[in-house]
């Protein structure tokens, strides 16, 4: 029988987490949003490092597009490191954590609450200092997460923020899709990404490119790409590498596509087409007709919840990539499940 690694298993859990999360904070989560709704905030802010940072990047995308108020993520060594006073009355700051207890983190929640912002936590682990001292936590429900590789906390966490973001708007329709979430989820795990597999278990660096709210799933699958696969990955708006990345798009140099089913839908098909007549050898996840070679998604029936599904195929695909290269996804080489930084 063949070992199951951590991060498999843990992929696989995504969905039952989800439905958990829906389940349990589903009011809490529909009063938060009310709260934040009345007070009408001049600026949301966010504070995460890593694959939670990737997260709080589609909360920034979800909340722009859906309500207009700017979202800005904050360093966390502006309060740990730098002492800096923050001047965020009347805002949010949501801070994204597995583990709740990294200091730099600790530090900008406690500074931006010093500075009278309203704040939020989404984590893992609630009995952590950030759970315990956001002025609103909602528990992820994601379960202990074992393998180095942030999955199913990341899945939660992008779909706390599109819960959040539902109630805020009253938007029916996203609110119904994130109800999906959990049979939709179980689907992104069956999908077949297998055409893929020789040109990234062979790959030294490639490209990872999306637009809007799929822009940070790229960030996310190129961290993976780094972290469990040890490749050189980047990642990039499919706008933004035009400006002097597509230099390096030649000779069948690999790009991953990621393509949600949202009003970017033509010029991410503009954007591939170019990388495409450059040279590159790209593979597209979609769920809709795009160039590239495709590798199907599970549609969501909403632009906003599309990158969690996408985002969840990929979890499963670099799982598989990183053993195809002869490594363990669960024994990255420097890395450890918690990282505490300053």
């Amino acid at each position: 029988m063949t070992h199951q690694t951590a991060m498999a298993r843990e992929t696989a859990e995504a969905p039952e987490a989800v439905a958990r999360l829906i389940d349990r904070e589903h009011g809490r989560i529909a009063d938060l949003g009310r709260r934040i709704r009345e007070l009408d905030p001049p600026v949301v802010a966010t504070c995460a490092r890593g694959s939670s940072d990737h997260a709080a990047g589609y909360l920034k995308y979800a909340l722009e597009l859906t309500t207009g108020v700017p979202v800005a993520s904050i360093g966390p060594s502006v309060a740990s490191v730098y002492g800096a006073p923050l001047r965020l009355t009347g805002g949010v700051l949501v801070t994204i954590s597995q583990s709740g207890k990294s200091p730099d983190v600790v530090a900008l929640q406690a500074a931006a609450k010093r500075s009278g912002a309203l704040t939020v936590a989404f984590v893992n682990v609630e009995a952590s200092p950030v759970g315990e001292a956001a002025d609103v936590t909602i528990p992820l429900h994601a379960g202990p997460e074992t393998s180095v590789a942030a999955t199913k906390s990341f899945i939660a966490s992008v779909a706390a923020a599109a819960a959040l973001t539902a109630a805020i708007t009253g938007d029916a329709a996203l609110e119904a899709a994130v109800r999906r979430l959990p049979e939709t989820l179980a689907g992104a795990l069956k999908t077949d990404w297998s055409a893929a597999d020789e040109t990234f278990r062979t790959a030294g660096s490639l490209f990872v490119v999306g637009r809007g709210p799929g822009f940070p799933i790229a960030q996310e699958t190129a961290l993976k790409a780094k972290e469990t696969a040890a490749i050189h990955a980047e990642a990039f708006s499919t706008a933004e590498v035009m400006h002097g990345p597509l230099r390096l798009v030649e000779n069948r140099f690999p790009v991953l596509a990621l393509a949600p089913d949202d009003r970017a839908a033509e010029a991410n098909r503009d954007g591939i087409g170019r990388l495409i007549k450059a040279g590159g050898t790209v593979f597209t996840a979609t769920a809709i007709d795009m160039p590239g070679t495709r590798l199907a998604t599970m549609p969501t029936g909403h632009g906003l919840t599309d990158p969690i599904s996408i985002a969840l195929s990929v979890y499963r695909f670099m799982e598989r990539v990183t053993r195809a290269r002869g490594l363990d996804p669960d024994a990255p080489l420097n890395l450890a499940k918690v990282t505490e930084t300053v």
